[in-house]
């Protein structure tokens, strides 16, 4: 046997070998090129010097449409998105290209190689983080998110031209594309006659955040405020992240009748506005908070380890700024929150969590508030979110959104998949990773630790215990606290849910009925109705305007005999 170290003999000849080599190259002319290697699918995206002065940290994405209207970049959602490809960009300076390719998770195919071939329109996009040190001592990168838009759509985003392009994965391509324009600054609303817009710096969230935080709210005027100025009025805080609120708008020419999905049940803008300032409308100030999150466009208005001191902000600073400056009446009985979905939710979060500080509550269709039913999810009992074993042998996914027949839309799994590619560390400002920023506690690296494995759905059963444990679980606080909250509780809670809520929003409702059946006293009064079969997410029981005479009857009602109600109706 020859030894790999030694020299070959002088004048050896092996004709064996070589003609056995030239065999062999001879038939590697014939082999395709795409056996020395796969394609490779990739996006280069060069940083440009638009990003301004700071290295460019941030989200990015790109999307693939098959149409160029609207821009690409706008149709970033989970049910009715585009394709989208996504990845961190940490420190890139101008001259930067970041490359993309089938390393970036994708949605709904789960990476470049799995996009079918043809024209597509492109175009890419970077959700930009600031780095905020808070007083818990982390530090993290995260948007700074002061408006009620997605985050793909924040000012100071860079995006690039669309382009039209033909891909073909099996071949392969590189696409490239330059990040040369920025999202404007937030133009901010003009006060007129019946509408005033409030922004205040809160310092309690400017503590934890570690740079200056504000407060917004929309406030919608009754007829008459500036001519009564000795006149007090109950406060109605609409927690329906919208604004003006319930669609106030003096322009005839909106005919938008069902602003909030089919079958809500609820006037358009201007019939609202029709309403509002008739001479037989009751006297109120309605208010639209705005606090949001760094993890969504709401902070759902509690204290949270992750969001901050939002519940402390709004109630210490907020309202009492509000009732001040325009003349509310500033007790309790006088004072109604009011929301639905997320405001739903947030409505009898505040209620329960400040039980002295509002006279009532009418929470619409709300987010889950039992986490035994976090939708379809049982979070103490279930192992997997993603997965519902049925029998030993069998598992069904589970859905997070069904159309008001049954028919499922997204499920879990989509939504988790769909949240890691549109940011990291439960940066998405999607739902999923709202809640957990909110109900769940804070990791070692500062950001929120996932309630379950967004790729294989597995439950944390630890962060599920944090929940309940701090009171995020409504139902089980109100049940654990009964003693203290019955009492004060009697006759302020309203529920209106449809049956066939689109995301299984109503099964937590029928277990806080449940829970008040076991616990409250003969006689203790609390509202729940359901609508008629097949109502969805968002159903009114009737439109604002009829919604809004109930809550003023309820106040009128609950005032004590020394309150001048006279002047809610001059």
């Amino acid at each position: 046997m020859l030894d790999r170290g030694s020299p070959r003999p002088a004048g050896r000849n092996r004709p064996g070998l070589l003609a056995a080599f030239a065999l062999l190259m001879a038939a590697l002319a014939f082999v395709p090129a795409t056996t020395h290697a796969s394609p490779r699918r990739l996006f280069q995206i060069s940083v440009t010097p638009a990003i301004g002065k700071e290295p460019l940290t941030g989200r990015l994405v790109i999307v693939l449409s098959r149409k160029a209207e609207p821009e690409p970049r706008l149709s970033i959602h989970y049910r009715r998105g585009e394709q989208i490809v996504g990845q961190d960009v940490s420190g890139a300076r101008v001259g930067t290209v970041v490359t993309l390719g089938d390393q970036a998770p994708g949605f709904p195919r789960l990476n470049l190689r799995g996009v079918p071939p043809g024209d597509y329109f492109v175009q890419a996009v970077v959700i930009r983080y600031g780095l905020m040190r808070r007083s818990d001592g982390h530090a993290i990168w995260a948007p700074s998110h002061h408006d009620r838009i997605p985050f793909t759509e924040l000012a100071g985003n860079l995006y690039s031209d669309v382009r039209k392009v033909h891909l073909d994965p099996a071949r392969g391509y590189t696409v490239k594309l330059a990040l040369d324009h920025v999202i404007p600054p937030y133009e901010p609303p003009t006060d007129t006659e019946w509408l005033k817009n409030v922004r205040i710096k809160s310092e309690i969230l400017t503590r934890f955040w570690g740079t200056p935080t504000y407060l917004y709210a929309t406030i919608l005027l009754p007829q008459g405020w500036a001519a009564h100025p000795n006149a007090h009025y109950p406060l109605v805080l609409a927690m329906n992240h919208g604004s003006p609120p319930y669609g106030f708008n003096p322009d005839p020419s909106d005919t938008d009748r069902n602003r909030l999905g089919e079958g809500a049940n609820i006037e358009s803008g201007h019939e609202f506005y029709q309403a509002w300032t008739s001479k037989d409308f009751p006297r109120l100030i309605v208010a639209a908070p705005e606090q949001s999150s760094p993890y969504f466009m709401e902070a759902y208005s509690v204290d949270s380890a992750n969001n901050g001191p939002y519940g402390q902000a709004i109630t210490q600073e907020l309202i009492p700024y509000i009732e001040r400056r325009f003349r509310a009446t500033g007790a309790p009985y006088a004072r109604i929150v009011q929301g639905a979905s997320t405001g739903g939710w947030e409505s009898l979060a505040m209620q329960v969590k400040y039980p002295d500080l509002f006279g009532g509550a009418w929470v619409f269709n709300p987010d889950p508030i039992s986490f035994h039913h976090y939708q379809l999810v049982d979070i103490y009992k279930d192992t997997n979110a993603f997965e519902a074993r049925v029998s030993p042998w069998l598992t069904q996914e589970r859905p997070f959104m069904r159309d008001t027949e049954g028919q499922t839309l997204v499920t879990l799994r989509d939504l988790s998949r769909f949240e890691i590619v549109t940011g990291s560390k439960d940066r998405s400002g999607s739902q999923l990773a709202i809640w957990e920023a909110t109900y769940g506690p804070v990791g070692p690296d500062g950001y929120p630790v996932p309630l379950w494995d967004p790729q294989t759905g597995v439950i944390n059963r630890q962060v599920a215990d944090y929940m309940r444990a701090n009171g995020y679980d409504l139902t089980d606080y109100v049940r654990s606290n009964w003693g203290e909250l019955g009492p004060k509780l009697d006759g302020k809670l309203h529920f209106i849910s449809g049956e066939m809520d689109n995301y299984f929003l109503n099964l937590g409702v029928y277990e806080f009925q449940t829970m008040l059946a076991e616990v409250a006293p003969p006689g203790f009064k609390a509202q729940f109705d359901y609508g008629r079969p097949k109502k969805g997410h968002n159903w009114h029981r009737v439109p604002f305007a009829e919604m809004l005479r109930e809550i003023a009857a309820h106040v009128r009602a609950h005032a004590p005999p020394s309150a001048d109600t006279s002047q809610w109706t001059y």
